[in-house]
């Protein structure tokens, strides 16, 4: 049984994705914090795991665990902290994805939580109600948020049914989670609230910059795989056929025509928004985004 569901694992990311591949992750991570800490007595164990994945404001400690600013955005415990962030970076990173693209969801959650990780040490440093390097941050609410307001940025108007609600503007929710999340944090969880403000903050200005021809996360690309090289005996293998290559331009012409109709239609949605698409458009990028 327990390969079938490692099997299950695989399939579906390697299938899925790049929001899929983000949950399992995260999903897995968390998995693997809960056993530590259940199996782990005296807890000391699960101390060593939290001092070298969470973030901490502590330059003396920072220094020596740099790998923190990564690894944070990847970590929770808290049941109930794990279930709202993936179930929002499902919702609103499966709306980003279709509205500028798959490649783009890896990038903007990486430099996005990079980015309230900064803010979170300037915050916790320098500023009032800091701890000046006692608190700890960890989880993917900076990345959350941050995908939240560049679906909101991007398109306002959209609408998306909610439970008793009905349909609801994503500029509305945008702001009503950013509102609850700031009255259930004043007191106990201000640095988790800062982060929070930072990653909703960068997904504002990430649209605007975008907008202006600025991609504020061209430099993060993820590593893309090198076709083979192949040497002088593969190449007698291959014959050439006239008809199949006739047919091979056809479908490479389509493809390309394609991919250029994708990225036009993409460049609207950044420029004008989502809104200002005609129905053939919509169901054009709707098409698209399943395939």
């Amino acid at each position: 049984m327990l390969n079938s569901v490692i099997d299950d694992i695989k399939s579906t990311f390697r299938s899925g994705n790049m929001v899929s591949q983000l949950i399992i992750v995260n999903i897995a991570v968390f998995i693997l914090l809960n056993l530590v800490k259940v199996f782990d007595f005296n807890g000391t164990i699960f101390s060593l795991f939290q001092d070298n994945l969470a973030l901490t404001s502590d330059m003396g400690k920072f220094i020596f665990h740099p790998w923190v600013i990564l690894t944070h955005m990847f970590m929770h415990i808290s049941f109930w902290h794990i279930l709202w962030n993936m179930l929002l970076l499902y919702w609103f990173g499966r709306i980003v994805g279709d509205l500028i693209g798959d490649k783009k969801i890896l990038p903007l959650y990486i430099v996005s939580a990079l980015f309230g990780a900064v803010i979170y040490i300037f915050w916790d440093q320098f500023l009032p109600g800091g701890s000046n390097g006692i608190s700890i941050a960890y989880g993917a609410s900076g990345a959350v948020m941050a995908f939240i307001f560049t679906a909101a940025t991007l398109s306002p108007d959209y609408s998306m049914r909610l439970l008793f609600l009905g349909d609801v503007r994503l500029k509305y929710i945008a702001l009503g989670i950013l509102f609850l999340d700031l009255i259930t944090s004043i007191g106990s969880n201000t640095g988790g609230f800062v982060v929070h403000l930072a990653g909703a903050v960068f997904g504002v200005l990430y649209i605007y910059a975008l907008r202006q021809g600025v991609d504020l996360i061209s430099w993060f690309k993820k590593p893309e795989k090198k076709a083979p090289v192949r040497n002088k005996t593969d190449r007698k293998k291959f014959k050439v056929v006239h008809k199949q290559s006739e047919d091979k331009s056809g479908t490479n012409k389509k493809q390309i025509n394609k991919q250029q109709e994708l990225d036009r239609i993409l460049e609207k949605i950044t420029a004008q928004g989502f809104d200002k698409l005609s129905d053939i458009e919509k169901d054009f990028l709707s098409n698209a985004s399943k395939e």
